[in-house]
């Protein structure tokens, strides 16, 4: 089995616009298949590659470059860890915010509702809370809350409270257990779909994901430098309001701020006003890209 096809690989890429010689991260590592094909178009440039698992560790071992440099961090990290390595500015930045197919088809990583295996869904094995600790110990309320927001949940309120009632006759650790104690309020017929909704709000609460990529999208465009390229591929509606807003108005959330003379206060400009989204072929291929969009920012200049 391939250890993970990367979704809009030539899309992105191009994206980037690489320069021979420019400096380069890809935040998302993973399986490494956006990174090979970055390293293959530099010259004296150089990627510094992130990724917070064992597994893409392993596969970074594959490539061998003198351009490549594999960084073990959360993304979250970015500034600090690229101080370490005495980069300062960089020419384009990578996103592919997705979950690996890797991830997903490993039981034990507890990502997928195919198979059983301990509910675990920690991006770094490394970290403390898992979602069986989610499932056990949180709070009707903040259950409610992280499936309502983060899974968009339709009866997120009746299953916080059924989880709730079915942990307290006895622990919830598998995945089996889950689907189990939640059984009576997954709607019939449409199975898979509630248990992904279910399942990506616990794995984004897990690994605080929307924090992690608000914090890692600020630290990108003080690193660009005017003229470089942001570039994220985004996998749901949440991920994808939040990369959407800050291009548009260099923050999360509200209106974009003016200075005295009326003009916009935002260091970005969209390249693509509409996402980039998979080609037939492409979705013929991996059904896993149905979901990712594909935006692209640009650094604007110091005196726009």
């Amino acid at each position: 089995m391939e250890y993970h096809r990367p979704v809009l690989l030539e899309e992105s890429i191009d994206a980037l616009a690489i320069k021979p010689d420019g400096i380069y991260v890809d935040v998302t590592f993973g399986g490494g298949g956006h990174s090979s094909l970055i390293v293959s178009k530099l010259t004296n440039g150089k990627l510094y590659s992130f990724d917070q698992d064992r597994d893409a560790e392993e596969q970074a071992k594959k490539i061998t470059s003198p351009a490549f440099n594999f960084v073990k961090a959360n993304f979250r990290d970015l500034k600090k860890y690229l101080r370490l390595h005495k980069v300062s500015a960089i020419d384009g930045l990578l996103a592919d915010l997705g979950v690996s197919s890797h991830q997903f088809n490993v039981a034990e990583r507890g990502f997928s509702t195919r198979f059983d295996g301990p509910l675990d869904m920690r991006m770094d094995p490394q970290s403390d809370l898992s979602a069986s600790d989610v499932v056990n110990t949180y709070s009707e309320e903040q259950l409610h809350r992280i499936f309502g927001m983060y899974g968009e949940v339709k009866n997120a309120k009746t299953l916080a409270k059924l989880i709730v009632g079915q942990r307290a006759r006895k622990p919830i650790e598998t995945i089996a257990d889950f689907k189990q104690a939640i059984s009576s309020c997954t709607p019939k017929g449409k199975e898979n779909k509630y248990l992904a909704q279910v399942f990506q709000a616990l794995r984004i609460e897990v690994n605080d994901e929307l924090k992690a990529l608000e914090e890692m999208l600020e630290q990108a465009t003080a690193l660009l430098k005017p003229g470089g390229r942001l570039v994220v591929i985004s996998y749901h509606s949440l991920e994808d309001r939040l990369v959407k807003n800050f291009i548009a108005k260099g923050k999360f959330f509200g209106e974009v701020e003016k200075d005295l003379f009326g003009n916009e206060i935002r260091p970005l400009d969209a390249v693509n006003r509409k996402p980039i989204t998979p080609s037939d072929q492409e979705l013929l291929e991996n059904s896993r890209s149905r979901s990712a969009k594909l935006r692209i920012a640009e650094k604007r200049e110091l005196n726009d």
